[in-house]
């Protein structure tokens, strides 16, 4: 007795860590079932691959705004003699693009 208290000492049934309780087995095998349905009810894809995904969108503007704007910028070098001005300001332009599109894929929101 502690304090008027009683503290619980070991008895039997009462050590809930030694065995596993069936319903709390069974009520995770419902709450699991019930996460799979709604998903599936409400339409929600569990996409494991959307960073990747987006990742991949991410490179593919950086590199193609870049590549455009160079090649862009080179030709108008060589049509208009304007050498190493066009090939300059289309890079900084595709440089923009890129980032602008970089910030319009990140801000999209989850699927």
């Amino acid at each position: 007795m502690f304090g008027g208290w009683h503290v619980a000492e070991s008895e039997p049934g009462q050590d809930f860590d030694d065995a596993e309780d069936p319903r709390l087995a069974a009520l995770d095998e419902r709450l699991r079932q019930a996460r799979v349905q709604e998903a599936s009810r409400s339409g929600v894809k569990q996409d494991t691959d959307r960073g990747y995904s987006q990742g991949n969108r991410v490179i593919s503007a950086l590199i193609g705004s870049l590549v455009g704007s160079a090649l862009i910028g080179w030709l108008i070098d060589r049509w208009f003699g304007t050498t190493p001005w066009g090939l300059i300001v289309m890079l900084f332009l595709g440089i923009a693009v890129a980032f602008r599109q970089i910030i319009r894929i990140g801000n999209e929101r989850p699927e």
